[in-house]
């Protein structure tokens, strides 16, 4: 899944991909699910360890390239903070188990030889250390992340062309591409003046606990009393864990207002809906994030209903409670985009590269923009740790933090069991790992309706895939219908055994619209097939908070009974859509 804040023009990753295999690269992609690389990609490696247990693999390959004396000890000293306590935890020193290949094969199941190969060739050649989005969402998800920048560290290949580290890259669109040369036309964004906050998985958490005391990065908080809630954009019973607790959370306050250009499994669950526009309805500017190129977007039809844009919206309410002036600043949204795009125009004036006034703009073509040549703040920091430091307490890369520590976890990356692996004594219970990815037909399933998101249903339900050989000890077969559940919860889905996925894994997209129905036996299920009505409602760990919507266990069966129907998109949402304000 490629995506990138403000969309892109370019789409460059699997193109660089495939070109750089052409050219001799060895890929290896370190996955349970196959297609997590393109499958006529050539030369491609794949590793499929136990779902979760990606940092035991990197501490086996870490142990092997210190015990044989492949470790640049010169770039760490210069460059990172925290070696010393790390080497001890790899060799055993602290806790008296050296972190081997053999002893990473026992956790992740992947042979301690290919454990062993890897680490080698990675210190032989030239070496990206690239990790997914997809690995922070999961229980101490923070630490695979950590441990991908220090086994880089380790090899000194942090910035050699082609070497290095990487958080996201071929998830997130144009990562790795140089910044632009000038700032984008964005809306100014003022200083809020509340200064209290929660980290995202923790919104049930909030809502259903007003007083409660939680940790973020080893500071102690506390929950506010919430009785109203806004939400604009996003949409939380896609995204989040344990829909059933949410569900709960959002009947708490006393009113929920949804913004939104459709209606979505949340606005089910609003008081009032405010309906906005949808971007063929209105003007406006595309720019992307390190994306290099200005899109005139003009509005291609009237706006339908009451629809109106998120600045109209904005604008009114302002005015309802006596800010309005401040907030527009005298501007409608049409006066604001001229605005912001001249602010834009007059600095890339400066510098010799013209642009078109705002009205040839808006009626004309894509515009260029430059990217900058300067030397960006890695490469200023390789060249000089000492004049160009880093935004950490040491000024250099952390392999061992305080901060990390103060939180009540190890002080650097280390293999911390998480409550539901395929290791874990839960598994003899719910013996598969549900993989809860994100779909390549949808974001956030504002438009799970659409054709591209109902291409890859079934009967309108969603599709879980699982390992040939589970599927025939269980006496499925494909097209079947599955019930996958657990303590939590439960949901129906539909069968695909496929090879590309590895043994003891059930893999099924997040995004189904939550269609909760109480059956009989079983309890309240979604019956389109959301996996969140079985995720763990959980923060990653008492440092981040982050959501761990990828990985539980599960059971999987087949549905015997009768099948119940699928709930369709429009008994889903809200009745009687509100009004918007103005």
């Amino acid at each position: 899944m490629l995506v990138n804040p403000g969309g892109s023009v370019e789409h460059m990753a699997r193109g660089d991909l495939r070109a750089a295999a052409e050219r001799g690269c060895r890929i290896v992609s370190v996955s349970p699910l196959a297609d997590d690389t393109d499958a006529d990609l050539p030369g491609v490696t794949r590793i499929a360890p136990r779902p979760g247990t990606d940092i035991a693999m990197m501490l086996g390959m870490a142990q092997h390239l210190n015990a044989r004396g492949l470790v640049d000890h010169a770039w760490l000293d210069r460059h990172t903070h925290g070696w010393e306590p790390f080497r001890a935890y790899l060799a055993g020193e602290t806790d008296g188990c050296a972190k081997t290949p053999e002893w990473a094969a026992e956790i992740c199941g992947v042979p301690a030889a290919t454990i062993r190969e890897l680490a080698e060739s990675a210190a032989s050649s030239r070496t990206h250390i690239a990790v997914s989005f997809a690995l922070q969402r999961a229980r101490n998800g923070e630490q695979p992340v950590w441990m991908g920048l220090v086994l880089s560290c380790m090899l000194g290949q942090l910035m050699p062309p082609g070497g290095g580290f990487s958080y996201g890259l071929a998830s997130g669109g144009n990562l790795g591409r140089p910044p632009l040369g000038v700032a984008l036309p964005t809306f100014p964004q003022g200083r809020n003046l509340v200064g209290d906050f929660i980290p995202v998985a923790k919104i049930s958490d909030l809502l259903l606990n007003p007083g409660g005391r939680f940790t973020y990065k080893g500071e102690e908080r506390t929950f506010a009393d919430i009785r109203l809630v806004y939400w604009a954009g996003g949409n939380p019973f896609h995204h989040h864990q344990d829909l059933q607790r949410l569900r709960a959370a959002f009947a708490r306050p006393e009113t929920v207002i949804v913004q939104d250009s459709v209606g979505t499994a949340t606005t089910a669950h609003a008081d009032i809906v405010l309906p906005a526009t949808i971007t063929a309805e209105r003007d406006d500017i595309g720019a992307g994030r390190v994306d290099p190129w200005l899109v005139p977007m003009q509005k291609l039809v009237e706006p339908h209903g009451e629809a109106k844009d998120d600045y109209d919206i904005f604008a009114a309410l302002a005015g309802r409670i006596g800010c309005g002036d401040r907030f527009t600043e005298g501007r409608d949204s049409h006066q604001w985009q001229q605005h912001i795009y001249d602010v834009t125009r007059t600095a890339l004036a400066a510098q010799g590269w013209p642009l078109p006034d705002f009205q040839s703009f808006m009626a004309g073509q894509v515009a260029k923009l430059p990217l900058s040549d300067e030397p960006g703040l890695m490469t200023r920091f390789h060249e000089a740790p000492e004049q160009h430091g880093l935004a950490t307490p040491s000024g250099r890369i952390e392999i061992s933090s305080a901060i990390v520590e103060s939180a009540g976890l190890p002080a650097h990356p280390a293999w911390i069991e998480p409550e539901e692996w395929l290791g874990s004594a839960l598994a003899r219970r719910f013996p598969f790992q549900l993989v809860a990815n994100q779909p390549p037909g949808r974001l956030h399933s504002q438009l799970d309706f659409g054709e591209a998101s109902m291409a890859g249903k079934r009967a309108g339900r969603e599709v879980a895939r699982m390992n040939p050989d589970d599927a025939e000890g269980l006496g499925i077969g494909e097209g079947d219908l599955l019930l996958i559940r657990n303590d939590r919860g439960a949901f129906l889905a539909v069968a695909r055994p496929d090879a590309g996925v590895a043994s003891s894994i059930v893999q099924v997209p997040t995004g189904a619209w939550y269609a909760p129905v109480d059956l009989p036996g079983v309890g309240i299920a979604c019956v389109n097939g959301n996996p969140n009505a079985v995720t763990l409602d959980i923060g990653a760990s008492p440092l981040s908070g982050g959501c761990t919507g990828q990985l539980c266990l599960v059971s999987v069966e087949k549905w015997t009974g009768d099948p119940p129907p699928v709930i369709p998109h429009e008994r889903i949402l809200p009745r009687a859509p509100a009004s918007p304000a103005g």
